[in-house]
């Protein structure tokens, strides 16, 4: 992924653990559990860190938006998002999954045909994999054609732990 330059990033805390949230002027452009995450960009954390700014307007609205989320007061999302970090392919499976309605789940195959490209399930799920916003764009409504909750680059107990907060599994988010 090629990241703008420009990215300030900030931790907010979550019952699911830290998560880093990362901005450009344009807007959220990373969400990550940062622990215990798959592809977290090396921009994070070491001396090539993106710097810190609590204070940027879009993670000050994603660190109040993402605790009204896990208080249960919030089960959308406003913030302006910036996708530019991906290739078109993986945008347009990005901007699909902002089409999956909370306390829902889809399939691969199924976000493969809202793309008009049924034949990419493999292609969709490596785009989907690398999902840079985490919980704001719902990769974790996306499960195998049985069901069967398969991939999370957070791992699957928190997909679990995020389905079960929207009500789409029974259950608490504990």
């Amino acid at each position: 992924m090629k990241f703008h330059p420009s990215i300030v990033q900030t931790r907010v805390p979550s019952p699911l653990g830290p998560i880093a949230i990362a901005a450009t002027a344009q807007g959220l452009v990373g969400l990550w559990f940062a622990e215990n995450q798959r592809y977290l960009p090396t921009q994070l954390a070491g001396a090539a860190a993106w710097p810190e700014a609590a204070d940027h307007d879009v993670l000050r609205q994603a660190g109040q938006q993402l605790g009204d989320y896990f208080a249960g007061r919030r089960s959308q999302f406003d913030l302006p998002l910036d996708l530019r970090c991906g290739t078109v392919f993986q945008q347009s499976v990005w901007q699909a999954l902002l089409g999956i309605p909370t306390g829902t789940v889809v399939s691969y195959a199924e976000v493969s045909r809202r793309i008009g490209n049924p034949t990419a399930v493999r292609a969709v799920g490596g785009a989907i994999g690398r999902n840079p916003l985490s919980i704001i764009v719902p990769c974790h409504r996306v499960t195998g054609s049985s069901g069967a909750l398969t991939g999370y680059a957070g791992g699957l107990d928190r997909k679990t732990a995020l389905l079960r907060l929207e009500g789409a599994l029974a259950g608490s988010l504990t």
